[in-house]
């Protein structure tokens, strides 16, 4: 059967029992799911919580640091706030948010499978998701932990106030679920690939989830470590980190950057993948060195693990030590400038389409690049000494990680909404929202490398006047990136009900995932795929801009056949 010929045999638009929003629509049906499509949706309502409790949390800290006297909130409630937000953020939104949405939902069909390998672990790890966040809002209706994120020894183990055995507790349990989570996807990858889907034929967001994974796998172990050890010190008195009783707070340091480094490629891993997929259909243009994007991806997961010393540098570790990391932090930051070369090259004379999905990712690009450059300040050890502490690194962080990674779950969720849902979002709300994401976060965050350099400390709230312009621009520009974040909420939401119903390939996109129904059916495929040719199939005399209606060229790695 030709390409073509396959693809019409998909209804555009599937009979009611075919689709899995309406394959059971009773409130047990959704709790007690194990369809992976369903599951990443209750992910999505549940991050989504957290990503504007984490948000309201910093919307009062802009309130109060716009002016340099602690007006609003008083010295604990201060640290009570930033405390819950990076808890939140990092944990609750950052981690679990592209995987557990977009790789939940996408990654059976990118590969052409029924489902994941253990459906009702992943129906588990959502309720293990769940109890995490109960004991999270718990820690702030109890009064909330002023130990920051970090939870940095002596002072969250002897000293800190609030509930800080429930917050790691929270974290701890969290844990599990992403472990779950990450078995789960590495045992899909490997056993439940369609005929023909051979390793470098698999397409780049799949490769990001599964490298993505594996850090999982090996560095939330870490976490849960010294979370125990936190713990055993703080309830039960066990010199373990105090240095009055012969312990090492900087044990606790190597131990917690251990797991915190590699688990900010976890944060960005996925946006990696998403901005491919984006780039090569909007471009129409097959991705640029499609090995060493998969090369790079798994050299960041490997060398991601040898990098931790460089948020140690005025901790007293060697100069040697100091070096060595200092040197590695340079090596990890090749591969990334390995994909921004290749994503540049993806675009170069390509017939690019300004949709939605594909000005979130050029803005993903843009923001990605300032964080990175100046994260290459950070493993300089003597700019590194200057900055440490600074709203320097506050910017470079949110850079990358908030920046980056809202940026990608944004434009990977505008260009699968059609297959998520079956409906259209309107396309020029959309516009409109990414490009006021994108100078919305400059606006809040680039004051900040600003202020960073010239010495304003991070984690104060009371700070002298000569800071107050940067943080008036920075609070001024947060109100534009609060709106930036609203409006998907919006139209997303107008599209369920007046969307204009979606075709199996509104974009021309040569993915899997792309070649049954929009939504897909329960079971995924009408017929189960074969695969014949690598990915991202974008020909030349197919190279015009897409039409909402128009169907796929060919679909992933070139034509396919349906297995009788």
């Amino acid at each position: 059967m030709s390409d073509v010929t396959a693809e019409r045999a998909i209804p555009d638009t599937p009979p009611a029992e075919e689709n899995y929003l309406t394959a059971g629509t009773s409130l047990a049906s959704w709790l007690l799911t194990t369809d992976h499509k369903r599951v990443a949706l209750l992910y999505m309502a549940t991050i989504t919580v957290f990503f504007f409790l984490g948000g309201a949390a910093a919307v009062m800290m802009r309130i109060e640091l716009v002016t340099p006297q602690g007006d609003l909130l008083s010295d604990d409630a201060y640290n009570r706030a930033f405390t819950f937000h990076g808890v939140v953020m990092v944990w609750f939104f950052l981690i679990p948010s592209i995987p557990n949405i977009l790789g939940n939902f996408l990654l059976p069909l990118m590969i052409g499978a029924k489902d994941l390998a253990f459906p009702r672990l992943n129906l588990l790890s959502w309720y293990i998701f769940v109890i995490a966040g109960i004991l999270a809002i718990y820690t702030l209706l109890a009064g909330g932990v002023d130990t920051g994120w970090t939870f940095y020894t002596p002072l969250s183990t002897a000293f800190a106030n609030g509930q800080v055995l429930a917050a790691a507790a929270a974290v701890f349990v969290a844990g599990f679920s992403t472990i779950a989570t990450s078995v789960n996807f590495i045992a899909t990858v490997h056993l439940l690939r369609a005929p023909g889907l051979t390793w470098l034929r698999l397409p780049l967001f799949v490769w990001a989830i599964y490298a993505t994974s594996i850090v999982m796998v090996l560095a939330t172990p870490v976490l849960a470590m010294v979370l125990l050890l936190i713990f055993a010190e703080r309830a039960f008195g066990i010199p373990i980190f105090d240095p009055l009783r012969g312990g090492d707070p900087i044990l606790f340091q190597h131990l917690f950057w251990f797991y915190s480094h590699p688990a900010v490629y976890i944060m960005i891993l996925p946006s990696f993948g998403v901005i491919s997929e984006l780039v090569t259909c909007f471009a129409r243009r097959r991705v640029f060195g499609y090995n060493f994007m998969v090369y790079a991806i798994l050299w960041i997961a490997l060398v991601g693990f040898l990098v931790w010393g460089h948020h140690m540098f005025v901790s007293g570790q060697s100069m040697l030590a100091n070096l060595v990391f200092s040197f590695l932090s340079f090596v990890v930051a090749v591969p990334s400038a390995i994909k921004v070369f290749n994503w540049t090259s993806t675009l170069y004379r390509g017939q690019i389409v300004f949709d939605a999905a594909m000005i979130y990712a050029l803005g993903f690009i843009g923001l990605f690049t300032i964080g990175g450059l100046t994260g290459l300040f950070l493993a300089s050890v003597p700019v590194d000494v200057h900055v440490t502490d600074t709203y320097f690194v506050v910017a470079h962080f949110h850079y990358i990680m908030v920046g980056g990674a809202v940026s990608a779950l944004y434009g990977g969720l505008t260009f699968w909404w059609p297959k998520i849902t079956g409906r259209m979002h309107p396309e020029s709300w959309a516009r409109f929202a990414a490009i006021l994401m994108f100078f919305g976060f400059g606006f809040t965050f680039f004051p900040m490398f600003i202020m960073g350099f010239l010495g304003m400390p991070r984690r104060y709230h009371i700070y002298a006047p000569e800071y107050q312009i940067w943080h008036v621009l920075a609070s001024a520009g947060a109100v534009l990136l609060a709106v930036a974040y609203l409006l998907p909420m919006g139209y997303f939401g107008w599209s369920l009900f007046r969307g204009r119903r979606a075709t199996a390939n509104p974009w021309g996109a040569t993915g899997l995932e792309w070649q049954t129904s929009s939504p897909p059916p329960k079971e995924n495929f009408f017929a189960p795929p074969v695969v014949l040719q690598g990915p991202y199939n974008y020909h030349p005399e197919h190279a015009g801009p897409p039409s909402l209606e128009r169907e796929p060229h060919e679909p992933q790695g070139g034509p396919t056949e349906r297995a009788p």
